[in-house]
Order: C-alpha cells, then sequence, then structure tokens
C-alpha cells in the first residue's frame, strides 16, 4: 500500500498543475470544450501520467534498490506508460480531431468522436520531474 501513495499524490500535484497552467493561458488544447470530466483531462502541461508512474519508480527504487526486481518490473512499465501517453495516445488525439472538423466541414448528423489527447515531449518531461521530485519528497519524509 505504501508503493500507491507517491503515485496518487503524484497525480494530485500534477492534475493541479495542469489547471494552473490552464488559468496562465496554457492548456487551452486540452480543455477547448472540455467535457464533463474537466477535472481529469487528458493530455496537456505536465503529464499526469509521466508523474505517476515516474513518481512510483523512484519510490520503489529508493525504498527496494535499483537491483530489484519490484524497480525492473516497475521501470518497464512506466516506460511503455509513457511512451503510449507520448507516441500512441498523441497520434490518435490528432485523428480524433481531424475527423471532428471533417464531421464539422461535411455537416455530418454523426456526433464527435471523443478526442484523447497525448503528451508532447515537454509535458512528458515535465511530468517526469514532477514524479522524481513527488517519488523523492514522499520516500524521504516517510523513512522515519
Amino acid at each position: 500500500m505504501r508503493y500507491l501513495i507517491p503515485a496518487a499524490i503524484a497525480w494530485a500535484v500534477a492534475q493541479s498543475l495542469k489547471h494552473l497552467f490552464r488559468l496562465a493561458g496554457r492548456n487551452r488544447r486540452i480543455f477547448k470544450g472540455a467535457s464533463k470530466a474537466w477535472f481529469m483531462p487528458s493530455g496537456g502541461m505536465p503529464s499526469t501520467h509521466s508523474a505517476t508512474v515516474t513518481a512510483f519508480v523512484v519510490y520503489v527504487g529508493l525504498s527496494e534498490g535499483v537491483e530489484s526486481g519490484l524497480f525492473a518490473i516497475s521501470f518497464l512499465l512506466a516506460a511503455i506508460v509513457i511512451y503510449d501517453s507520448m507516441r500512441v495516445r498523441y497520434s490518435s488525439g490528432r485523428q480524433g480531431e481531424l475527423l471532428n472538423s471533417l464531421l464539422t466541414e461535411l455537416k455530418s448528423s454523426l456526433l464527435p468522436v471523443r478526442v484523447a489527447h497525448g503528451h508532447t515531449l515537454l509535458e512528458v518531461v515535465a511530468g517526469i520531474l514532477v514524479g522524481m521530485t513527488v517519488g523523492l519528497v514522499v520516500f524521504i519524509t516517510t523513512k522515519f
């Protein structure tokens, strides 16, 4: 259970930062036409996916050591999640935007598709930095 604490904190911090960036005029892309789930948008600065899995990996690495099997598994899964959020979901998000603009242009009666925004490299790096910070802080504060 203790491994979930840094991941949950990183998720909350990253989601909060996402809204602060929106208030500062960034992240318009992900909040434009936002659905009922405005509190959990996909995409944007920083990457919540990257922050969450990185905090988990850092905490596991510091707690169990980087030679442990748990660290190896968590590192591998984090790499997959980060790759997916940056490459796969970003591409599918762009395709969704293009499909919706085509539906609008053709005045189609079909409903717009849900667009899951992926992340840019900068958003992923920011998420990784948030996750590293949270993982380290949680480890240090719970060590005693």
